[in-house]
């Protein structure tokens, strides 16, 4: 377990010594940080997840089993990251060189994606980089996201396209009077041009 009694890590857990880990934080069995990593506070890596070189996390995130973050994801406060979700950071993906010969570090540019406030991604779903997943969005379990995802949006499929709308808790919107709302917190939204926007009432 860590020193720090704030911060609770696992003991199969591998975390860069070189990793930013804050108050509050949970890092559980075979999970990996690697180095450079920022996690925010109240965050929770699962068993077997990976975060990689240089991801930011903001607070009280959830990064679910067997989740892979490769580098350079950004994730929002409050970005809940299912079990198996992969965020990819390889826009043309190869082990090789033209020439046969293997891949280094420095043969290819990493791209991130990047996942905004609130958002979640469902389980086994793949973000392919570089996308951007709005504020409070949904994906569905097992899409495939290849283009950006706008705020409050559900997205479900492959490739993901969008299927409905969904509030601050989740729950999907319900259309009324030209309006969108959340049975969940009665909260109103108004779509104009393909967004949604709150409705402060």
């Amino acid at each position: 377990m860590s020193d720090h009694p704030a911060v609770r890590v696992t003991a199969s857990a591998d975390v860069s010594a070189d990793a930013t880990i804050g108050d509050g934080s949970s890092v559980w069995h075979l999970a990996q940080v690697r180095e450079g990593a920022v996690l925010g506070r109240n965050c929770v890596i699962g068993r077997g997840a990976y975060i990689g070189t240089g991801v930011v996390m903001g607070d009280n995130c959830k990064v679910q089993n067997y989740a892979l973050v490769y580098e350079p994801a950004r994730l929002g406060d409050g970005v809940f990251i299912g079990p198996a979700v992969v965020l990819t950071n390889d826009t043309y993906p190869r082990a090789i060189n033209p020439d046969g010969s293997l891949k280094s570090a420095h043969d290819w540019e990493p791209v991130g994606v990047t996942i905004e406030t609130g958002a979640s991604i469902g389980a086994r779903a793949t973000c392919v980089a570089p996308v951007t997943i709005g504020a409070w969005a949904t994906v569905a379990a097992g899409a495939v996201v290849v283009k950006d995802v706008p705020r409050f949006a559900l997205v479900a499929g492959v490739p993901a396209r969008r299927i409905g709308w969904v509030g601050r808790s989740g729950h999907p919107l319900v259309e009324r009077d030209g309006r969108w709302h959340c049975p969940a917190t009665s909260d109103v939204y108004e779509e104009i041009d393909g967004e949604l926007r709150e409705v402060t009432l």
